[in-house]
């Protein structure tokens, strides 16, 4: 059997627009429908979404048959969670409050087989290798995986040249909700101040070298971040979507209480 290829790696380095989609609703099966609505890329959120290990690996084998590619998003960049993550056959983490280059290098070694990184050498067990039956799983897995650094406050930002510079992250992260709330523009991400730094630090990291990614489900600021190099952009959160369907649809037949915009992008 051959190594599955990371084709979303490889367009993040081919500088290619990939248009992405925000899983919370911790399902396969919804995970499926999203898969084949179309999106280049899907993120499983474990950090505030109610993701348990089992469910992520149920959304990893949900969304496999399709061109849409699998992102988990872990709670922590913590290194035990991370090999738990690989070893279910993730090849692409989303570590969110990244705040320091030290922090990021060691988010690269754990990404990593030794003796370049400490993760776990465990393939017998893991779907990752679909259990020992991909030829050299060990020498190949490493070029394969692709470390997203998520920066989401004022640190981080103040780092953010630091961190892009290190090898091994391929791609930078903008979360805005959690940085406007550090820059004092708490559920106002369209705040001016916040997005000048936003805009700053996408290209920032666009001439280091590196991928940008954001989230925003306002098209009027994705289709801007695009235009300043952004080439992972998620455009919305199939738990917006729904609700706002939903809603949609009851207030066609009956009066039903429009939900108040609590602020932040989804």
């Amino acid at each position: 059997m051959d190594m599955p290829v990371n084709r979303f790696k490889q367009r993040l380095h081919n500088r290619e627009v990939q248009i992405g989609l925000w899983l919370g609703l911790a399902n396969a099966y919804c995970a499926e429908l999203a898969a084949n609505a179309g999106f280049d890329w899907l993120l499983i959120d474990g950090e505030h979404a109610p993701n348990q290990l089992p469910g992520m690996l149920a959304q990893l084998q949900a969304i496999a048959p399709y061109p849409s590619q699998a992102l988990i998003r872990p709670v922590i960049g913590d290194t035990a969670l991370i090999k738990q993550l690989l070893d279910i056959g993730a090849q692409t983490l989303l570590v969110p409050m990244v705040e320091s280059a030290a922090q990021a290098r060691e988010l690269v070694r754990a990404l990593r087989y030794p003796p370049q990184g400490i993760r776990g050498v465990g393939s017998a067990l893991a779907r990752a290798s679909r259990w020992n039956s991909i030829a050299d799983y060990l020498d190949q897995a490493d070029a394969q995986m692709c470390l997203l650094v998520q920066i989401e406050n004022a640190e981080g930002l103040a780092n953010l040249d630091a961190i892009a510079a290190v090898e091994g992250v391929d791609g930078v992260f903008i979360g805005p909700a959690d940085l406007s709330a550090s820059m004092g523009h708490r559920g106002n991400p369209g705040h001016p101040q916040v997005q000048a730094s936003i805009e700053d630090a996408i290209v920032r990291i666009v001439k280091a070298g590196k991928a940008a990614g954001i989230l925003s489900a306002d098209e009027n600021l994705a289709r801007r971040y695009i235009e300043l190099g952004a080439t992972f952009v998620a455009v919305g959160v199939d738990t917006t979507v729904l609700m706002r369907g939903l809603q949609s649809l009851a207030g066609k037949f009956k009066d039903v209480p429009v939900a108040a915009n609590t602020g932040g992008v989804y």
